[in-house]
């Protein structure tokens, strides 16, 4: 089966990402008339497109037949693939955890594993609190009126990242500008040209910054081996497998996704939650009164931004599915926003229920590569609300919302609010 050739462009194209409208649409359509099928696209490797929540679930699953590090996890054209493979000898632009398989893979993970378990991460609730309010302060002195992603969406999980790394906070500018650089280099607001970049532009302005964070990063290891400190950045700069520290590319990889998925992801959920605050001034009144529905109303953000809408596989074998054949080398593209939509998983997926049953979302992902960080991330979110939402009333929207162009990572770039201050 293949995919609509309107719906194949339209899956593609950053601009839909940022319209929620039609990415709603795109998708809902999908999974009627089409929740498996083959997308092709000019200037792309065909891929299929897995829409359905049990069928993102079952690929997952199976981390031997669908690889990571075989094609790139990102979906991206020709043109970019031939830069990753100029650039890095493989398809992707490292040798991350989401970019590698089987035994590299799980040694990796053990490397950070206790780092970002519960215990250790609840360890540092303390800490993630003084920082929360120290912004929350900070936030309160700009009423009535702010953009909420400036203020504290896109720099509070990065303060918070940022500490748990060992980076220090007068290189945080930097590490904004490079995740930008990243997750949002097609975009004018975002990028650093200022401009509406095309996909092959866009990609130059990726590997640009890839290239700066490699030298940042060889600077980091230099000094975490003379002078081993209490924080992540340390641990994976004197981490050993089979008794020889991890490469070059282990090293660099391990930095870039604790340090950008870290940051990007929770920022975009951290900016949708007040989104739909805004909108929703009986939910506002609700968690003011009752504090202890503040987790169920995080992972409902986190189901409802999905900031990651999608990773790639590749099939490493022939492979069934609903009566049809993924063969040996297909790019599989497993499509998680479609799936937190999915109307036989979650009753009326397009309505924001904090009362759901919780974790029933894959925005983390599922099986083998699930989010290292994803406990973090609901503590970090968790404790910003706590501190928050007791301290504003008469909060609405100032104007509309806007949300980063970008098909892979994206979220609310803007969102103005007015509040006042209880």
């Amino acid at each position: 089966m293949k995919v609509p050739q309107a719906l194949a462009d339209a899956i593609v194209d950053p601009k839909t990402y940022a319209d929620t409208a039609r990415l709603e649409a795109v998708f809902a359509q999908l999974r009627r008339e089409a929740p498996l099928a083959q997308a092709c696209v000019a200037g792309y490797d065909p891929f299929w497109v897995v829409t359905r929540h049990a069928d993102v679930q079952w690929v997952e699953r199976r981390a031997d037949d669908f690889l990571n590090a075989t094609g790139s996890v990102m979906l991206i054209d020709r043109e970019m693939v031939a830069a990753n493979m100029a650039a890095t000898g493989t398809p992707n632009t490292s040798r991350s955890l989401v970019e590698v398989d089987g035994k590299e893979h799980k040694e990796l993970r053990s490397v950070g594993f206790a780092s970002f378990a519960p215990r250790q991460v609840n360890n540092r609730e303390d800490e993630v609190r003084k920082i929360a309010r120290g912004f929350v302060e900070e936030l309160l002195k700009k009423a009535p009126s702010c953009d909420f992603v400036k203020e504290v969406a896109y720099v509070y999980p990065l303060r918070v990242v940022m500490t748990f790394l060992g980076i220090p906070p007068e290189d945080e500018p930097f590490m904004l500008q490079m995740s930008h650089q990243l997750h949002g280099a097609a975009d004018a607001d975002t990028n650093r040209s200022g401009e509406e970049l095309s996909g092959a532009e866009a990609w130059e302005g990726v590997l640009a910054a890839i290239g700066e964070l490699d030298v940042y990063y060889k600077k980091v290891t230099e000094k975490f081996r003379v002078a081993p400190a209490d924080c992540v950045n340390s641990l994976i700069a004197n981490a050993k497998i089979d008794g020889k520290h991890l490469t070059e590319e282990q090293l660099f990889g391990y930095y870039l996704i604790t340090a950008t998925a870290g940051h990007d992801t929770t920022a975009h959920t951290i900016a949708t939650a007040m989104w739909v605050l805004a909108e929703r001034p009986d939910l506002l009144a609700k968690l003011q009164a009752d504090p202890s529905a503040i987790p169920g109303f995080v992972d409902e953000t986190i189901r409802w931004a999905t900031p990651v809408k999608h990773f790639m596989r590749t099939a490493a074998a022939d492979v069934e599915l609903h009566g049809q054949t993924i063969r040996k080398g297909d790019w599989v593209m497993l499509a998680y926003h479609s799936a937190n939509r999915d109307e036989l998983v979650f009753d009326a997926p397009e309505e924001f229920k904090i009362d759901r049953r919780r974790d029933q979302h894959v925005a983390f992902g599922f099986g083998s590569h699930v989010c290292l960080g994803q406990h973090l991330a609901k503590l970090e979110m968790r404790i910003l609300w706590e501190e928050l939402l007791p301290r504003i009333a008469e909060l609405r929207l100032t104007d509309a919302p806007k949300i980063l162009e970008s098909n892979f990572v994206c979220g609310p770039k803007s969102v103005p609010v007015s509040f006042v201050v209880a």
